[in-house]
């Protein structure tokens, strides 16, 4: 399904703006005067509006996939929202490769506790609030069933590989940025 039919209803215009926006912010803040100008005209050339509809958004993750960014560094995460999903999370898995990883959506913010039944490979967890800021990082190891709770309350976790937030300098309080893959209809 092409993006133009995932979003061709008058009230995704908002939430377009919004995604544009923030592209644009972000990428601002890294750009030249010269960049930025480029950014904002290619923007406006790939996003054509007719009356209340847009058209085109440009790339988006996949559905059930979401894009967690910190600065210049990206994961590629599959979505855990529903209970299943969440209890199912990384287990059965022989690797997880860099880049990639799980992020467990809650639809509330409180204390997590996450354990590693049935996990072969060594992660660390990123508890994150409703702004999507780190409030703890755990390194979690495998087949340990005890919990690894988080010291603040989370909406959000984030599993990668172990030792990968290190290597990355990415660290509690850190500010990350999700999009979110559309579900088609």
């Amino acid at each position: 399904m092409v993006v133009r039919e995932l979003f061709h209803k008058a009230h995704w215009a908002s939430v377009r703006a919004i995604f544009g926006l923030l592209a644009l912010s972000l990428t601002a803040t890294a750009c030249t005067d010269a960049d930025t100008e480029r950014l904002a005209n290619t923007l406006e050339s790939e996003t054509r509006v007719s009356g209340a509809e847009t058209i085109d958004l440009g790339p988006m993750p996949p559905a059930g996939y979401a894009w967690v960014i910190f600065g210049a560094d990206t994961v590629v995460a599959e979505v855990a929202a529903t209970a299943d999903e969440r209890a199912q999370g990384l287990m059965y898995r022989d690797e997880v490769p860099d880049g990639t990883g799980m992020i467990f959506v809650f639809q509330d913010n409180q204390p997590r506790s996450f354990w590693m039944a049935n996990t072969y490979v060594a992660l660390d967890i990123a508890y994150m609030d409703p702004s999507y800021r780190i409030v703890d990082i755990i390194a979690m190891e495998p087949l340990v069933t005890d919990p690894y709770p988080s010291d603040a309350p989370a909406m959000f976790a984030l599993e990668v590989r172990q030792g990968w937030f290190q290597e990355q300098g990415i660290a509690v309080g850190t500010q990350a940025n999700i999009v979110f893959g559309v579900q088609g209809r």
